[in-house]
């Protein structure tokens, strides 16, 4: 019995439950949000506000629900646009603020070129002693060049030859 109480209330299996429920809801809140709102909006530029009553009956009386279908699709296309911008798009965004700091805190190895420590000095996947970079290394820039001082910017030195 303790291991069937130990699999209940692990972690993931509460996590998961609880993702079930936030779906369900969540599908519930937009089918709301699709019948009270979209499908009339789009009912305004037809003739009727419900795709569900459209269908195609054939001559041995089977009948096609494409208005049915019309209807899930606007269902899935908002739950996916909404699941995008509000957690795909911002996980995203987060993930590579992280992998850009990650990023600067390492570099290649000269040897084996495996991902090491900016601090390392040593490789520890072939042990070839490294030197230990700084954090805090400036990056090198480009100088401009300077016009010496006994010179002009625009005399003839400085200027291309005509061709």
């Amino acid at each position: 019995m303790g291991g069937f109480k130990d699999f209940i209330f692990r972690g993931n299996l509460i996590q998961l439950a609880v993702a079930v429920i936030m779906g369900v809801s969540f599908g519930a809140l937009v089918t709301a949000f699709t019948k009270g709102l979209i499908t009339p909006l789009l009912g305004v530029f037809g003739t009727s506000p419900n795709f569900g009553q459209y269908s195609y009956k054939t001559d041995n009386g089977t009948e096609f629900l494409y208005g049915s279908v019309v209807d899930a699709l606007i269902q899935f296309l908002i739950t996916a646009l909404v699941l995008y911008y509000i957690v795909v798009f911002p996980s995203e965004w987060v993930m590579g603020k992280f992998k850009k700091e990650e990023e600067s805190k390492q570099r290649d190895c000269p040897e084996c070129a495996s991902s090491i420590k900016k601090k390392a000095t040593r490789c520890p996947f072939c042990t070839t002693s490294v030197l230990a970079i700084p954090p805090d290394e400036p990056k090198p820039t480009e100088e401009k060049a300077e016009t010496p001082k006994n010179e002009k910017p625009d005399s003839p030195k400085n200027q291309p030859e005509p061709v």
